[in-house]
């Protein structure tokens, strides 16, 4: 749970920015590097031995493929559907296509097809594929690079499929439930998953790209939790993939990202307790950033997997910088983790608030209420393999610096992983960041060449230290190899078994 979306919520009287919607990108509903807050796209690699170092533009295809002779008839397909087709021509056609950020409201499919269950996937899977059309998935649209939606060619969009029942500790759920409703429903039965905090999140982006959150160090990332999963192929036909059933595809699907290997339909999780948590949250002056940032160094390495804490470093508009650690102790008590945390600072912070709240008041906390509105940005990220030396973190701090003295909204937010994180679930997976210490997100709400400046400082002050891209915060001009790591020679095989005609693709999906 990263978090990408910035809102102001009061909580004690005290105006706190927290960001929502970062871990997820969900653009449909199958791996695709696009975040929470994640958005899941189901498109695949082209089948290839080789991951490409492409860096896509900033803009998503702009094309599909040359169409057959003969034009789609969309009448017919239409009738054979219980959802809904929309063409530019239909009325709401300018609402169904749209993802969550503004900035790719321009970008016009030749289709959208709202699906009304997993039939409709399969159908419009089989209709782009004899029309030469390409189709994006798409469930919560957060993909931070619009990668759920495409010009000419087909949208194929699962929110309608979020359905959700409980039993034996487990959650079946459709691809394009949001988070918050996942959290609500099984806070009836004491339950919870972990997972990102944009409220609006699809349950498919976030899953499928890793899915980190308050929970990661406890429990692990939100595809750790996955039994199983219903995947539609490119070649339309339906698979319930697990450990123990097509595992190749299954290990594939958890963590590659959205929009890879097929459309996933459903999922099923081995929940967590819902219990309480304790929360604290530390401001330090700005000048204590760099003693801050080694003192959360040190706590990410050392504090127990019951504690995990993201540090924000935030660019403020009088040219200052704020410094902040918005920590959670899955012991109900943060006492301890807060104190540990500022030994580790050799600081106590200015600002000191501890606080205990119940698993829905958290999600409802964390995600800025229950819902997100529509908003733009630009975003990015750079995975750190280790601790940063004091020219790195000097090298960061000024990156930020540089974009508040220019007047530029920007936040470097660390979210620490290790403890369960590092360790590869029963049945594996294709997240191939088990030993990294850390993700920072670099994100702005602003999206033109300042926001687009300070990204690129970002990178280049951690460089040394960076193993990588996270694939749910996937970004344009970056190679699409840099988001699979050890992981890619895995994924291309699987991409050439479940995908060999590159059925699924766009600038960003695996090759």
């Amino acid at each position: 749970m990263s978090l990408l979306d910035r809102r102001t919520v009061l909580i004690a009287g005290v105006a706190v920015t927290l960001a929502g919607c970062g871990d997820s990108k969900d653009s449909g509903s199958t791996p695709s590097p696009t975040p929470s807050a994640t958005a899941p796209s189901s498109t695949t690699p082209p089948a290839s031995t080789t991951v490409p170092t492409t860096t896509p533009s900033s803009t998503p295809s702009t094309s599909a493929p040359t169409l057959t002779s003969t034009a789609p008839n969309w009448n017919t397909f239409a009738r054979s559907l219980k959802g809904r087709v929309y063409l530019p021509s239909t009325s709401g056609y300018a609402a169904a296509h749209q993802l969550f950020n503004p900035r790719w409201d321009s970008v016009r499919p030749r289709a959208v097809v709202k699906a009304a269950d997993p039939a409709d996937v399969q159908k419009a899977i089989n209709f782009a594929r004899t029309n030469k059309l390409v189709l994006v998935p798409k469930s919560g649209g957060h993909s931070y690079v619009g990668a759920s939606t495409i010009a000419n060619g087909l949208q194929l969009d699962v929110g309608a499929l979020k359905g959700m029942s409980y039993a034996n500790g487990v959650l079946t759920v459709g691809a394009g439930a949001r988070l918050y409703d996942v959290h609500a429903f099984l806070d009836r039965y004491g339950r919870s998953l972990p997972t990102g905090t944009c409220p609006t999140v699809g349950v498919a982006g976030l899953t499928l790209g890793g899915g980190m959150g308050i929970h990661t160090r406890t429990y692990g990332l939100t595809c750790d939790r996955v039994i199983s999963m219903s995947v539609i192929t490119a070649d339309g036909k339906a698979h319930n993939v697990s450990a123990s059933s097509e595992s190749d595809l299954f290990v594939a699907l958890r963590g590659s990202g959205g929009g890879n290997l097929g459309v996933v339909t459903s999922f099923q999780f081995a929940t967590i307790p819902a219990t309480k948590l304790g929360f604290f949250r530390l401001t330090w002056p700005e000048s204590q950033a760099a003693a801050v940032v080694r003192g959360w160094q040190k706590f990410a390495q050392s504090a127990p997997t019951t504690a995990w804490g993201n540090l924000h470093i935030d660019a403020k508009s009088n040219g200052t910088l704020s410094i902040r650690v918005l920590g959670v102790s899955t012991t109900g008590n943060a006492t301890a983790a807060a104190a540990q945390l500022e030994s580790f600072v050799g600081a106590k912070a200015s600002v000191r608030t501890l606080s205990v709240k119940s698993h829905l008041e958290a999600v409802k906390y964390l995600g800025g209420g229950t819902t997100s509105p529509r908003q733009g940005f630009l975003a990015g990220s750079d995975v750190l393999k280790g601790s940063m030396d004091a020219a790195t973190i000097t090298g960061l701090l000024g990156a930020v610096k540089a974009a508040a003295r220019a007047g530029t909204p920007a936040s470097a937010i660390l979210d620490p992983l290790g403890g369960q994180a590092s360790k590869e679930p029963a049945g594996g997976s294709s997240w191939p960041w088990r030993g990294a210490l850390a993700v920072v997100q670099w994100y702005s709400s602003a999206q033109g060449k300042t926001a687009q400046t300070f990204i690129a400082n970002g990178h280049k002050a951690v460089r040394p230290y960076s193993a990588g891209g996270y694939v749910n915060y996937v970004e344009a001009g970056r190679a699409v190899s840099s988001y699979y790591g050890a992981s890619a020679a895995k994924l291309q095989a699987a991409k050439k078994k479940y995908d060999p005609t590159n059925f699924f693709r766009t600038p960003y999906t695996l090759i």
